[in-house]
């Protein structure tokens, strides 16, 4: 024997290692192939937005045929709607497990650190949600996960008004209002991310405590416009 892998005739024999492989390409298992779509699903979503992604360049990246897709997702529209619900819990899961408890004040920094964090580690998924819900869509926009968190912070700010003497029945819409005022900023830093997470969160907070904190019982309009 000449030490390689050959036959009588002096000729190499293909390798019989590496079992499970097909054209040098590991086959996945239907778990890791749907996992796999996902993730190349989720970036060019994030890339080209819902209209302007197909599932052709979604197989082209995987390396599969388009059947593959269907096989999975039913389509396009399936695959869109398991990324943007991954990415709603994600976030949902980040904000109200950052309110720990705490000054109230601090439940607010709390909140807005959890946005700015998601914004920093899942980019992509945040650039998903903030864009529009193809018309077939009856959930998953941004504005829906907004008042699943805004529903999160209700409880916290009616016992905070009640505390102070305000009518805790208001707390539904100001929850709204300061949520809605983290989320508009973490849209706008997503793009410019200056300053830093930090600085971004503290005058969040400056804006939104100071405001409650001078909060009055019963505001009135003070232009000519009443109604």
């Amino acid at each position: 024997m000449n030490g390689t892998n050959g036959d009588s005739t002096g000729h190499r024999q293909p390798s019989r290692r590496g079992g499970g492989k097909t054209g040098g390409r590991v086959r996945m298992t239907g778990k890791q192939r749907r996992e796999q779509l996902l993730e190349i699903g989720r970036s060019v979503f994030a890339e080209r937005g819902y209209d302007g992604t197909s599932v052709e360049e979604i197989a082209e990246r995987a390396g599969v045929s388009k059947p593959v897709v269907y096989e999975h997702f039913g389509g396009k529209e399936g695959l869109y709607a398991v990324v943007v619900d991954r990415e709603m819990q994600l976030l949902l899961d980040m904000v109200t497990g950052a309110l720990t408890g705490g000054h109230s004040r601090e439940l607010l920094e709390q909140a807005a650190f959890a946005l700015m964090d998601y914004i920093d580690t899942s980019t992509d998924g945040f650039k998903i949600l903030v864009r529009d819900s193809p018309v077939a869509q009856s959930t998953g926009s941004f504005a829906s996960l907004i008042g699943d968190i805004a529903t999160q912070v209700e409880d916290i700010l009616g016992l905070e008004f009640k505390s102070r003497g305000f009518d805790p029945r208001l707390a539904p819409m100001y929850s709204q209002m300061l949520v809605g005022m983290v989320a508009l900023t973490g849209q706008w830093w997503l793009e410019v991310r200056k300053p830093g997470k930090a600085e971004v969160a503290a005058h969040l907070v400056n804006l939104a405590w100071h405001g409650l904190e001078g909060l009055e019982r019963h505001p009135k309009l003070v232009g000519e416009r009443k109604n």
